[in-house]
C-alpha cells in the first residue's frame, strides 16, 4: 500500500509540472556530454549546476520551454564541438603521415 502512495505522489508531481521530466532529462544529457568537455568534466558540471540552480525558481511554462530549448541548442553546439575536435584529430593524423612519407621520399 505504501508503494501505491509513493507512485501516486511521483506521478502527481509530474502532473503538476509536465516539463519537469524534460528538464531532468536535459540535465542528464548535458551532464553526460560534459564528460568530454575540453576544460574538464568538473568545470563543466559546476557551470551546469549553477546554470540550473539560477533558474530553479522559474515557474512559467513558457519561460521553462524557452530555457529547455536553449539547453537543447547547447547540446547541439557541444556535439558539433566534439565532432569537429574528432575530425581535426583524424585529419591531423592522416595528413601528418602523408606529409612525412612525402618528405622522406623527396
Amino acid at each position: 500500500m505504501n508503494q501505491v502512495v509513493k507512485a501516486a505522489t511521483v506521478s502527481g508531481s509530474d502532473m503538476a509540472n509536465p516539463l519537469r521530466s524534460e528538464v531532468r532529462q536535459l540535465y542528464k544529457n548535458l551532464l553526460f556530454l560534459g564528460r568530454e568537455y575540453p576544460k574538464g568534466a568538473d568545470y563543466f558540471s559546476e557551470r551546469l549546476k549553477s546554470a540550473f540552480m539560477k533558474n530553479k525558481d522559474v515557474t512559467d511554462p513558457k519561460e521553462i520551454r524557452k530555457l529547455v530549448d536553449r539547453g537543447e541548442f547547447v547540446i547541439k553546439e557541444l556535439e558539433a564541438l566534439y565532432y569537429l575536435r574528432k575530425y581535426r584529430a583524424m585529419k591531423k593524423r592522416y595528413y601528418e603521415e602523408e606529409l612525412s612519407t612525402m618528405l622522406n621520399i623527396g
